[in-house]
């Protein structure tokens, strides 16, 4: 009789640890993709500001077209991305040519002083930050899950449940991480 509920006793446990198990996977699982879900809305601000700037950098930045042309097609391929890499890729274009147009705007004072391209300017780099710290964050919730499913004993849950590792968003090209080159207009190109 006290052989019967050791066995239940253990059962018990089993069945406890295989269900927290599962459990803290879902809930892994959802901070990852609420995460992902924070990137993506963050970068749905950045570019429903793009065709601002670019409104407004256009008559100051004649000589510049590439990098407005770069600017839009980042946005456009955000718009078409299915993976995370895709989405990453798009983001990182975004981002440097960005900051190509910040640079070159230097050599712009009328622009410099416009209102319209300060405001752009600042709620690009406030939004900038945030999705900075959005993709640490995922990274982490990302990492944490991964080491989960990897994880004995958690791996066989994770296995028998499918739960699968997931991607993590970074630059995916080293063309990507090259420094922007910017030219200058001197005016007699």
């Amino acid at each position: 009789m006290d052989a019967s509920y050791i066995i239940i006793g253990i059962l018990i446990l089993i069945v406890a640890y295989l269900v927290y198990s599962y459990n803290h996977l879902i809930v892994m699982r959802n901070m990852v993709d609420t995460s992902y879900s924070n990137i993506d809305t963050l970068l749905q601000k950045r570019f429903d500001l793009v065709p601002n700037l670019v409104s407004t950098v256009k008559g100051y930045m004649n000589h510049e077209r590439e990098l407005l042309e770069a600017v839009t097609k980042a946005r456009s391929d955000w718009m078409n991305a299915s993976t995370i890499q895709e989405n990453a890729g798009a983001d990182n274009i975004a981002a440097k040519a960005l900051k190509s147009i910040f640079a070159v705007a230097e050599n712009y004072p009328d622009l410099k002083a416009n209102k319209n391209f300060l405001m752009l300017q600042e709620e690009l780099v406030g939004i900038e930050n945030k999705i900075a710290y959005a993709r640490q964050r995922y990274n982490r919730t990302v990492l944490d899950l991964n080491n989960a499913i990897q994880k004995f004993p958690t791996n066989i849950v994770a296995h028998y449940f499918k739960f699968q590792n997931k991607e993590f968003f970074e630059v995916e090209s080293g063309k990507v991480r090259e420094v922007p080159q910017v030219k200058i207009y001197d005016g007699e190109n």
